[in-house]
């Protein structure tokens, strides 16, 4: 008991040092690059390959299992050991990568403290930051994956490296009458690059977010409401470029209900009920629940059924360190 209260008082001194906030995502600023070595020498470090996009991905191949490979991903890392690291481990989850690889900066990193049920993040976008759409999504071999699939999905977070790629998928997708999916990531996201932001969402089919996310999205967007509900609402009425497809809104709430706008429905789903002391980490929760939804979504499954799998999913990983999974799902 006592070693683990020191740790959290460690844990709570560090936050408060470096400024972070619980349940929070930042990019990491001068003042946060001691950061990433003091938390290797004061705390047992695990490592994992991640990043939220490839996350969410590699939690659909884990829930779809058979045939490999559903999931193309698209990324930007270094010539270095956490680039081999990233394509090893996108090989063993089945995930067919394929990654933009330059020598100006290393593979970018991403430090998660964990105090108690909270996890703070600070992102050193590094590598991330360097993805060039003529060097890479615009070259022919790629854009036909880009042409061969049903389903897009972009964190957020990608508005802060290339817009440009981002709205040429998007355009496609709805030319196409393809479903483009987007999850608001990060309160800084709706806040500073609102603009970026608006321009892509008159092409999003389905748009996933928190509740800090969508509180912060309502503010900027002058929604004039804090209710969930009614902001899922007010997001899935905003313009909309392909009129085939009405806008689906998902909006979570840690242990709270999830809201779903649809139709001219407004839905609540009770989350799966889980014992506090059997939560790990929440670190992942979000990009697990979007890669469950996306497991079901691109079979054409019900929304009750992807609202299922993404709570499911979500469930699974809080239990284990990072985004983590066991071998085999146990959901049907």
């Amino acid at each position: 008991v006592s070693e683990k209260l020191s740790l959290l008082y460690y844990s709570l001194v560090f936050v408060c040092r470096y400024s972070l906030k619980p349940n929070d995502q930042i990019l990491a600023e001068d003042k946060h690059k001691a950061l990433f070595e003091e938390i290797v020498k004061k705390f047992k470090v695990d490592y994992h390959a991640g990043g939220a996009t490839q996350n969410s991905i590699k939690i659909a191949q884990w829930m779809i299992q058979e045939p490999h490979n559903v999931g193309t991903f698209f990324g930007c890392i270094g010539k270095d050991k956490f680039g081999e690291i990233l394509k090893q481990k996108a090989k063993e989850a089945h995930i067919d990568a394929h990654y933009y690889e330059q020598d100006e900066e290393p593979t970018g990193t991403c430090a998660a403290c964990i105090t108690g049920t909270n996890r703070s993040l600070v992102a050193n976008l590094a590598a991330a930051n360097c993805y060039k759409k003529d060097k890479h999504l615009d070259l022919e071999e790629n854009w036909k994956l880009v042409e061969k699939a049903k389903v897009y999905y972009i964190a957020g977070f990608f508005l802060t490296v290339s817009l440009e790629s981002i709205l040429k998928v998007a355009k496609h997708a709805a030319e196409n009458n393809k479903l483009f999916c987007m999850n608001l990531s990060a309160p800084f996201i709706c806040q500073f690059f609102k603009d970026n932001l608006m321009q892509v969402l008159p092409y999003v089919d389905v748009l996933f977010g928190n509740e800090m996310e969508s509180a912060a999205f309502a503010k900027e967007q002058d929604f004039d409401t804090t209710d969930i509900k009614e902001i899922a609402k007010k997001a899935q009425a905003l313009p909309k470029v392909n009129k085939k497809r009405q806008r689906i809104v998902v909006l979570t709430q840690g242990k709270d209900d999830t809201v779903m706008a649809h139709g001219d429905k407004i839905d609540a789903f009770p989350v799966v009920k889980i014992d506090p002391k059997d939560i790990v980490d929440t670190n992942g929760a979000g990009d697990a629940f979007v890669g469950g939804f996306l497991s079901q979504l691109v079979r054409d499954k019900p929304l009750e059924q992807c609202m299922k799998a993404a709570h499911y999913a979500a469930n699974v990983i809080i239990q284990r360190g990072g985004c983590t999974f066991p071998e085999k799902p146990d959901f049907n």
